[in-house]
């Protein structure tokens, strides 16, 4: 019997059999393979708009993270150092108590895995460790607004990395992007006041190393985050990350004076700042790729404007609402 000849074609996760899909030229083998592209194209849509939703979730949650830690800092004067390490390891226990009840075969995967070891450990000491240090020391040998947009550079870094990688230049959507994101960052952080911008040699150096870690904080995970999924990744370097700052910083022997609003100001801080926010970004960048979860991840100045005048009755300007506008375009340019 004459049989018609078709292409094997992997079925979605959860389904352990292949589905043969007809080259044929008639009508039936048509609409099948009409069929395959439409379900092949609703999985990429619906894997997009989770990855979106997580990056602006976790970008939004880091500004919450700002406007708790500037209350932190400005009314209970908390020590920057003290709060980077409490932040982590108490963020890194409750990953380690997700991954307990929902992961556990994963991450026992990760660290018996010596070249996946390898990776993650990089992650850990220069991804996320080195770049939440060195954003705090360019915010003291700067200020705020000058060591956010400073970290921003990560995006052109990101950009450069991609394109060399995959061996192109830079697309029209992708340079809109980034100069909406930038020019966003610099009006929302600085008012659009360039003399704002407080650069001593010390923090150029600190801000541009914050940017270069930043970049690190999205590449280097990128082949542990799809087999081993944000928790376990982000969970396992944030703990570790916890457990070196704690060692040198050792938080126990000088722990502020907090009243209860102070200690409301640190559990948001841990758990919608550091915990909830890290998981859904690097969610996002599994989702969607560095470059396009870090573009979409600068609606964090945003929220963090926006929550500051909320809840501590700071007035929007009109260069805020500019690099609001500038932000939401370059969101719309970027999904």
């Amino acid at each position: 019997m004459k049989t018609q000849r078709g292409m094997h074609v992997g079925v979605p996760a959860g389904q352990t059999q292949q589905e043969t899909i007809s080259n044929g030229t008639d009508a039936a083998s048509r609409k099948q393979r009409r069929a395959w592209r439409d379900r092949l194209n609703g999985r990429a849509s619906r894997k997009t708009l989770v990855g979106v939703l997580a990056t602006l979730a976790g970008a939004g949650l880091w500004g919450f993270s700002g406007t708790s830690a500037s209350m932190l800092f400005d009314v209970y004067h908390v020590d920057t150092l003290w709060l980077l390490s409490v932040r982590q390891i108490f963020a890194g226990l409750l990953f380690m108590v997700l991954i307990a009840f929902t992961a556990r075969d994963r991450f026992v995967r990760l660290w018996t895995n010596p070249a996946h070891i390898r990776t993650q450990l990089l992650f850990t000491l220069f991804g996320l460790f080195a770049n939440q240090l060195f954003y705090l020391i360019a915010i003291r040998l700067t200020n705020a607004g000058t060591a956010t947009v400073l970290q921003c550079l990560e995006l052109i870094i990101i950009m450069v990395i991609t394109c060399v990688r995959q061996t192109r230049g830079p697309r029209k959507r992708e340079l809109a992007g980034l100069i909406l994101a930038l020019l966003g960052t610099f009006l929302i952080a600085t008012g659009g006041d360039i003399s704002a911008l407080a650069i001593s040699p010390a923090g150029l150096i600190a801000g541009l190393l914050t940017a270069v870690f930043a970049a690190a904080t999205v590449m280097i995970p990128a082949s542990l985050l799809p087999e081993y999924g944000s928790p376990v990744v982000t969970g396992s370097a944030m703990m570790l990350s916890g457990i070196i700052t704690c060692a040198f910083i050792q938080p126990w022997n000088n722990v502020p004076a907090l009243d209860i609003a102070g200690i409301e100001a640190l559990v948001v801080f841990i758990v919608a700042g550091s915990f909830l926010s890290y998981m859904l970004y690097m969610q996002g960048v599994k989702d969607l790729g560095g470059m396009r979860a870090s573009m979409i991840a600068t609606v964090e100045p945003v929220s963090a404007a926006v929550t500051s005048a909320i809840l501590l009755g700071v007035a929007f300007s009109g260069a805020d609402i500019a690099g609001f506008a500038a932000i939401i375009i370059m969101v719309f340019l970027t999904v």
